[in-house]
């Protein structure tokens, strides 16, 4: 079994990121894109797999290198966790690194601690990066107030949890002002 392998769950870069576009971003689908490349990039050399509904996200996962789990499931947490439970078999450990992520540099080199680590966003409440290890029976909680619900699901399941709010990984780019950055 291989140690440590990164997903990254995405968007359709036609759909994704409605508060960018609501505030007047314009190009939001390219922008998308060039952030999940940055990701992506950033996650060599380890084995990096991309979660998503479309098919044009698949290819650009492939282009860029990365093996795509392509899916009819939606919602992140779902897909998340059909690419986890796939993956069990093959990685004792998994970090989920959302594409948003405004610097993933060292991505690549993360070597998370055992059990589960949360990487907060700059606000502290939500989950930009989550490592666990694998073949656990693990409800992911993305969403508002993710970084509280995957303590409280390491608890339940009674594995130690790791939570980081200080790592470059916490600036993600969900709103207009989080550009400016």
């Amino acid at each position: 079994m291989e140690s440590l392998a990164i997903l990254v769950p995405l968007k359709a870069f036609d759909v994704g990121k409605s508060r960018l576009r609501q505030g007047g971003v314009i190009a939001v689908a390219d922008l998308s894109r060039a952030l999940a490349l940055g990701v992506l990039l950033a996650a060599r050399p380890r084995p990096v797999y991309v979660v998503c509904e479309s098919s044009d996200v698949a290819s650009f996962a492939i282009e860029c290198g990365a093996q795509a789990i392509e899916t009819r499931i939606s919602g992140l947490n779902e897909a998340t966790t059909h690419a986890y439970r796939q993956l069990s078999g093959e990685y004792r450990q998994l970090v989920i690194a959302h594409g948003d992520i405004r610097d993933p540099r060292g991505l690549g080199a993360f070597d998370p601690l055992e059990g589960v680590t949360v990487i907060t966003d700059a606000h502290g409440t939500g989950t930009n990066v989550l490592a666990l290890t694998t073949g656990m029976d693990f409800t992911f909680r993305f969403g508002r107030d993710s970084a509280q619900a995957h303590r409280r699901e390491a608890r339940r399941l009674g594995i130690e949890c790791h939570v980081d709010y200080e790592s470059p990984w916490r600036f993600d780019v969900d709103e207009p002002r989080d550009l400016a950055g």
